[in-house]
């Protein structure tokens, strides 16, 4: 554990605290100390690392350009493009693609606070009480800041009713090189099982590959081993010659049907994925993690919570409303077995309304070509009626 500081012992409050060292709380904390080096910024993890263990991906229009900043310095692999691939159907895209990993953002934000010098990045640190100007610690220390912010994941069970995504990925090294020189965001030409199912892969050098397999599902169980199994007999079947397994990821992510209940106004600023702050339909955080930190630094801490963030949280309802019905469609007007059907036929739309689409950026016209039109092979308006589709 970080040594503490002495700032503790100062009677005014710390400028902001962190609950949580995840994407969302890392980028707040970053881009805090961007705008203030010297900010009192002390960031709280109740693990051993910053980003646990995690790949984050994004495309070139999710991140705006005022925040090259801040992201560059996290990136850890990019691509000029990716491909898809359907029964019968394969495109590929031309949109810049890149992906940050936990090890590059542990990197970055210990640089980031060591050089800091009133801030303060504090591991195995495990909060047990969150509040509006305060956090209690297990050690039964108080911390009290002008704000803090909730940044803790999302916690299953507690977001209403909900579908999921759920995945396990393998980073790993090859005894020769890989032919895929780019990602491959999603191939369906397998054995749909348990809902819509896909691989996902991404080329990290010539010898490693990160491989998911990711199930789009009503239910959260997850057999890790059985789906490593499926996930190492396609790198198989891709021709892949693995050496070793260099690291597993897996993780059970809600996927909102409803919109969620409000945050606590009289509580922290709640932010990321535990907060809803995510695209519904994809699992993707990155974006939205973006734009709420270059929000809170552009605010201050005296001002993150005024009259800006009720308009980024509007924003951001306006198009996750759009998103939650999506998701209604694919799982309750879908069979299971049909759902990777309506995939296919959004990814033949111009790649500028798939942009748009990833980054939750929609217009009018992107939704109206998304919905509208012949509908796919088994989906069933009547079915998702008798779900409660209007809900």
């Amino acid at each position: 554990m970080e040594q503490p500081h002495r700032l503790y012992a100062a009677p005014a409050p710390l400028d902001c605290v962190i609950v949580g060292a995840g994407l969302a709380g890392s980028l707040v904390a970053l881009a805090l100390l961007d705008r203030d080096p010297a900010a009192r910024v002390v960031l709280l993890e109740r693990g051993r690392s910053v980003g646990g263990n995690h790949t984050w991906s994004f495309h070139a229009g999710d991140v705006p350009v005022e925040a090259s900043g801040l992201v560059e310095p996290l990136v850890a692999h990019r691509w000029p493009g990716y491909d898809v691939a359907f029964e019968g159907f394969e495109r590929a895209v031309g949109s810049p693609y890149a992906a940050v990993t936990s090890a590059r953002l542990d990197e970055v934000v210990r640089a980031r606070f060591a050089a800091a010098p009133r801030a303060e990045l504090r591991t195995g640190a495990d909060a047990t009480s969150v509040g509006r100007h305060h956090v209690d610690l297990l050690s039964g220390e108080r911390l009290r800041a002008t704000l803090v912010v909730d940044a803790r994941g999302p916690r299953l069970g507690q977001q209403g009713p909900c579908a999921y995504q759920k995945f396990v990925g393998l980073e790993l090294r090859l005894a020769s090189p890989a032919k895929r020189a780019l990602p491959m965001l999603l191939d369906a030409r397998v054995a749909q099982t348990g809902g819509f199912r896909f691989f996902y892969t991404l080329p990290l050098a010539p010898d490693r590959v990160l491989v998911e397999d990711t199930y789009y599902s009503e239910g959260a169980a997850l057999d890790v081993g059985a789906v490593q199994a499926e996930v190492l007999a396609y790198a198989g079947a891709q021709g892949l010659k693995v050496a070793a397994i260099e690291r597993r990821e897996a993780g059970v992510l809600p996927l909102p049907l409803v919109a969620g209940a409000p945050p606590d106004p009289d509580g922290p600023l709640a932010v990321g994925f535990g907060a809803g702050l995510l695209h519904p339909t994809t699992g993707y955080s990155f974006p939205v993690a973006v734009r709420v930190a270059l929000h809170v630094a552009r605010a201050g801490v005296e001002a993150a919570r005024g009259e800006g963030w009720a308009r980024l949280c509007a924003q951001h309802e306006r198009q996750a409303v759009f998103f939650r019905l999506l998701n209604r469609l694919l799982f309750q007007a879908c069979a299971p077995a049909d759902r990777h059907r309506v995939l296919a036929r959004f990814y033949r739309l111009p790649e500028p309304t798939i942009a748009r689409f990833y980054a939750m950026t929609t217009t009018t016209t992107d939704r109206a070509r998304i919905v509208c039109g012949r509908p796919p092979q088994g989906l069933s308006l009547r079915a998702a009626l008798a779900k409660g589709l209007e809900t």
